[in-house]
């Protein structure tokens, strides 16, 4: 089943740490259980959104890669 994100960011080009960083930013304008879609280019996205969800708790839905495209859906738990 899809998952449908309530809000979309857009971190292609940027490198870390801004990704998660933008992705903090905008976990904190949602509320409890809504779901952000992060898009980002840089590979080591994967790695690092392994472990910002694992240190902040939020959940990782999904996680796709295609043609150089790293898309996240992260839901937030708290």
């Amino acid at each position: 089943m899809p998952v449908t994100a309530d809000q979309t960011l857009d971190c292609s080009g940027l490198s870390c740490p801004m990704p998660i960083i933008k992705t903090r930013k905008a976990l904190d304008t949602l509320s409890v259980g809504q779901v952000l879609k992060m898009i980002a280019t840089d590979p080591g996205s994967q790695s690092d959104m392994d472990a910002f969800v694992k240190k902040t708790g939020h959940q990782l839905l999904a996680a796709e890669q295609e043609a150089g495209t790293f898309v996240f859906f992260i839901k937030k738990t708290r």
